[in-house]
């Protein structure tokens, strides 16, 4: 996974455990897509005190999901999601039984949403 879309998963589940000013930095260097120039002109601090900041935040994510594992827990999940209702589509598909066709379906929507 490339490493701006999996720091960007990781500040959305452990953001709140960072500083505010982390949080902060990371939120606009990978979501808002701000150069650490620009975030340092924001805040009036040099464009290495962002980098120092943002790079101690990342850290700090990395090593909360080494040792909770909720962003792997939630993709493998996702991925079970996926393969489920890929499963239950094959058997809609060749299902000639409408009431079963149907409850197949209901169960395919509620997975989605859940993905």
């Amino acid at each position: 996974m490339e490493k701006k879309v999996e720091v960007s998963i990781l500040c959305q589940i452990y953001g709140k455990m960072l500083t505010e000013k982390q949080y902060e930095f990371i939120n606009d260097y990978y979501n808002n897509d701000l150069s650490l120039s620009e975030i340092a002109e924001n805040n009036e601090i040099t464009r290495q005190a962002v980098r120092d900041v943002i790079k101690k935040g990342e850290n700090k994510l990395f090593e909360f999901e080494e040792k909770l594992l909720i962003m792997k827990k939630m993709l493998k999940q996702e991925k079970q999601i996926q393969e489920i209702i890929e499963e239950l589509s094959k058997i809609s598909n060749t299902s000639s039984d409408k009431k079963i066709q149907k409850i197949l379906e209901n169960v395919r929507k509620e997975l989605v949403e859940l993905n």
